[in-house]
C-alpha cells in the first residue's frame, strides 16, 4: 500500500506542474544508469614470441660457450608456455643424465637414476626458466634448487632453518598430468597449446634460465653438458658452472630485466640467487657467434626427442603467451566475469576447465553447486588483486596466480588466473587443491594402502604412529596444504636438526631433492616410464599420475601428483567434505591467504559453504614429541597484506 500511495502522489504532483491548458504535460523516460564497466587492475603481458631465427640465435651463442670450454652441450629452447622450439646435440655431447644418491646412499624413487636421457634434462632446466618466471620475478633453475631443500637457504651455515618456500615444486609439471599438453607433431590448432609437460618435473641443477624479448618473458633455455643432473647444496660459494656459463651465453640479448631478476628478490630476509656466473666468467664473445646454418651439420645438429621436438621440422618459433595458440588466454565474459581473468583454452576457443557442479553426487550429499564454484574463484580472485606481491618487482605490485577448485573426487570445477602469473602455478595450484580434498577426505588412508606398490601404502601406517592416532587419515580431521607439508618434511619441526622426520617424509639420511617421501613416491613410477619412452619404449606414462584406484571410471583423486607446500584448504559444507580450492604462484603466505579467505568470503556470500570447522582443522593436531608438544598449523597469512590499507591478522577468527 505504501508504495501505491507514493506512486499516486508522484503523479499528482507531476500533474500538477503542466501550467495551465487542458491536459497534463508527458513524463520523460528517464535515463537509466549504465552498468559501470569492470576496471582492470592489471596489465596483460605484450604479444612477444620467440622467431626461429631467434631461436637458432640462441642455440649458436650456447655452441660458442660450450666450444671455448671444450665441452659439448645438449642444448634446448622452449616458449612461455613449454613448446620446445629446438634440441641441438653438439658432436661428442655427453648424453648421460645421472641422478645423485641419497646421503647414505638410498636409491629411493629417483635417487641413482642412470640414463641417455641428457636431452631430457635439458628440456627440464628449459621449462623451469621459462614457468618460474613471470614479467615481476626472473627466476632459474639455480633458483629452484635453492628453493626446495630441507633448509632456506641451503648451507651449512642455516642449519636449523626451516626447509625451502617451494619444498616439492621440483614434483610438478610432471611427465603423466592430466592438466598438461602432449607434443603431438604440433599439428592442428591444439599443436602448440600450452601448458606442456616437463620429461622430469622443475630442475633444480643449475644451467635452465628464462628468455625475455622487451622485458617479456618469452621462453627459456637448458644445458646438459656434464652428465650429472643435481641441485647446489651450498649457497654460500660461488660456482662457476660450465653448464650455466653455457645457458647465460645463450641468453645475451634475450636476458631478463636486472630488476627483476631473482638476486633482486628476498624472500624471508634472504635474497635469492639467480646465477652464479657474471658476464665476465664467459669465454666467448656471444656478439661474434657464428651463425645457426654454420653450425647445424658440423658442429652438432637438430635432434628428435620422443614427445617433445620433431627435428625434421628445424627451428619452430614460439607461440605468443596470451593468445588462443597458445592455450592461455583472456577469459570471455561468459566464462568469468571479472575483466583480469585468463583461462586455459583447447586453441580452437572453448575454455578447457569452464565453471560446473560438482561430480560427486554419489559420494556427498550436497555437492558444490555451480554458484558456489563461480563465487569461491572469483572471491580468491578479488583477495588476489587486492593482495601485494612477495616475488614480484616493482615493490607493491599486486599478487598473480592461478587458482584451481577442485570436488572430492578431484574433478576441476573451475580454473582461472591473473594475466601474468607464472605457468608453474597452473599445475600446482590444482595439485595443491586435490591434495587437500584428499588427505581431508576418509578414503584418504585406505586408497593409499591399496596402492600397488606397498611403499607408498606404508606411509598411512608411519603417520598413525607418529600422531598416535591409529584413525588418522580417515576423514576426521582438515588438512590444508600447509599442515600436510609439515608432515612431509625430513625435520620435524621443519628444520630442527637432531628431529625425526615427519611421517610422509624420507628420513634426513636418505632424503635429497629426488626423493621426498610420499610425494615422490606416488609417481616415482610415471616418471621412470615415460623416460624409457622417451628414449624408445614402447610406452608412454598414463595421462593420470600415480596408481591411486578410481573414485570415479576413469578418474583417480590425484592424477597430477599432489604437493606439500602452502597454499591450499578444503571446502566445507558445514561437517561434509565437498572440495578443495588451490593457489599458487606468489609466496606461500600470500597463496594460503587467497585460498583461505577467499573460500571464507564466498561463505559469508552465499551460506551452506566455507572452510573447515575450527575443531576438526589440522592445527587441533598436538604431536607428543620427547616431552614437548608440537602443533600442527593450517594456514599462515602475511602481515598488512594489502595494497591501500593497513588492515592486519585478515584471516584471524574466521
Amino acid at each position: 500500500m505504501r508504495g501505491t500511495s507514493l506512486v499516486a502522489i508522484a503523479a499528482l504532483l507531476l500533474s500538477s506542474c503542466g501550467g495551465g491548458g487542458g491536459g497534463s504535460t508527458p513524463t520523460p523516460t528517464p535515463t537509466p544508469t549504465p552498468t559501470p564497466t569492470p576496471t582492470r587492475l592489471y596489465a596483460v603481458p605484450e604479444a612477444e614470441a620467440l622467431t626461429g631465427a631467434d631461436v637458432g640465435r640462441i642455440i649458436a651463442q650456447a655452441v660458442a660457450e660450450a666450444q671455448a670450454r671444450a665441452l659439448p652441450a645438449n642444448i634446448a629452447v622452449v616458449d612461455r608456455v613449454g613448446n620446445v622450439l629446438a634440441v641441438f646435440t653438439m658432436n661428442g655431447a655427453n648424453q648421460r643424465l645421472t641422478v645423485p644418491l641419497g646421503p647414505n646412499g638410498s636409491t629411493h624413487d629417483l635417487q641413482g637414476l642412470d640414463a641417455p636421457a641428457a636431452v631430457a634434462g635439458a628440456i627440464a632446466k628449459a621449462i623451469t626458466g621459462a614457468y618460474l618466471s613471470s614479467g615481476g620475478n626472473a627466476f632459474s633453475s639455480r633458483t629452484a634448487s635453492m628453493i626446495v631443500q630441507q633448509h632456506f637457504p641451503p648451507s651449512a651455515a642455516a642449519v636449523g632453518l626451516e626447509g625451502g618456500p617451494l619444498f616439492g615444486v621440483q614434483f610438478s609439471q610432471l611427465p603423466c598430468s592430466d592438466l598438461s599438453q602432449r607434443f603431438n607433431g604440433n599439428v592442428g590448432a591444439a599443436g602448440f597449446i600450452g601448458p606442456k609437460r616437463s620429461p622430469l618435473g622443475l630442475s633444480a641443477d643449475p644451467g635452465g634460465l628464462p628468455l625475455y624479448k622487451n622485458g617479456v618473458v618469452v621462453g627459456g633455455i637448458g644445458i646438459m653438458a656434464d652428465g650429472v643432473y643435481g641441485f647446489d647444496p651450498e649457497v654460500q660459494d660461488r660456482d662457476v658452472d660450465d653448464e650455466e656459463a653455457i645457458a647465460l651465453a645463450a641468453a645475451s640479448g634475450f636476458a631478463p630485466p636486472d630488476p627483476i631478476r631473482a638476486d633482486r628478490i628476498p624472500v624471508d630476509g634472504t635474497t635469492l640467487r639467480y646465477t652464479d656466473v657474471l658476464a665476465s666468467d664467459l669465454k666467448s664473445n656471444p656478439a661474434t657467434a657464428p651463425a645457426f646454418t654454420a653450425i647445424n651439420g658440423t658442429t652438432g645438429s637438430l635432434t628428435s626427442v620422443r614427445g617433445y621436438y620433431d627435428s625434421s621440422v628445424g627451428l619452430v618459433p614460439g607461440r605468443a603467451y596470451g593468445t588462443e595458440a597458445s592455450g592461455i588466454r583472456a577469459s570471455k565474459a561468459a566464462e568469468f566475469a571479472n575483466p583480469d581473468a585468463f583461462v586455459l583454452t583447447d586453441g580452437a576457443g572453448a575454455n578447457r576447465y569452464p565453471l560446473r557442479a560438482a561430480t560427486d553426487g554419489g559420494d556427498v550429499a550436497q555437492p558444490l553447486s555451480r554458484a558456489e564454484a563461480t563465487a569461491i574463484l572469483e572471491e580468491a580472485f578479488a583477495v588476489m588483486s587486492r593482495a601485494r606481491a612477495q616475488i614480484r618487482r616493482p615493490l607493491d605490485s599486486r599478487a598473480q596466480v592461478t587458482i584451481s577448485l577442485v570436488d572430492t573426487h578431484g574433478a576441476v570445477l573451475g580454473l582461472v588466473r591473473s594475466p601474468d602469473a607464472p605457468i608453474f602455478g597452473t599445475d600446482v595450484s590444482l595439485q595443491k587443491a586435490r591434495t587437500a580434498a584428499f588427505f581431508s577426505s576418509a578414503r584418504a588412508g585406505t586408497a593409499l594402502q591399496a596402492n600397488p606398490d606397498a611403499r607408498v601404502g606404508a606411509f598411512v601406517q608411519a603417520t598413525r604412529t607418529f600422531l598416535a592416532d591409529p584413525s588418522a587419515l580417515t576423514g576426521k580431521t582438515a588438512f590444508s596444504d600447509r599442515a600436510n607439508g609439515n608432515l612431509s618434511r625430513p625435520f620435524f619441526p621443519d628444520g630442527e636438526v637432531g628431529r625425526p622426520n615427519g611421517p610422509l617424509s624420507r628420513a634426513i639420511a636418505e632424503f635429497n631433492p629426488f626423493s621426498t617421501g610420499l610425494q615422490s613416491a606416488l609417481i616415482q613410477q610415471n616418471i621412470r616410464d615415460h623416460a624409457a619412452f622417451v628414449l624408445g619404449g614402447p610406452t608412454d606414462t598414463p595421462q593420470r599420475c600415480t596408481t591411486m584406484p578410481d573414485v570415479a571410471p576413469g578418474l583417480n583423486p590425484l592424477q597430477n601428483g599432489i604437493q606439500i607446500f602452502p597454499g591450499s584448504v578444503p571446502v566445507y559444507r558445514g561437517s561434509q567434505l565437498v572440495g578443495g580450492i588451490g593457489v599458487s604462484g606468489d609466496g606461500i603466505d600470500q597463496d594460503d591467504m587467497i585460498s583461505f579467505l577467499g573460500l571464507h568470503n564466498a561463505g559469508a556470500k552465499l551460506g551452506g559453504i566455507g572452510n573447515a570447522d575450527l575443531a576438526i582443522r589440522a592445527d587441533r593436531i598436538v604431536v607428543p614429541l620427547g616431552g614437548q608438544s608440537v602443533r600442527l598449523r593450517y594456514v599462515n597469512c602475511p602481515f598488512a597484506p594489502f595494497l591501500g590499507s593497513s588492515e592486519q591478522n585478515v584471516c584471524q577468527g574466521k
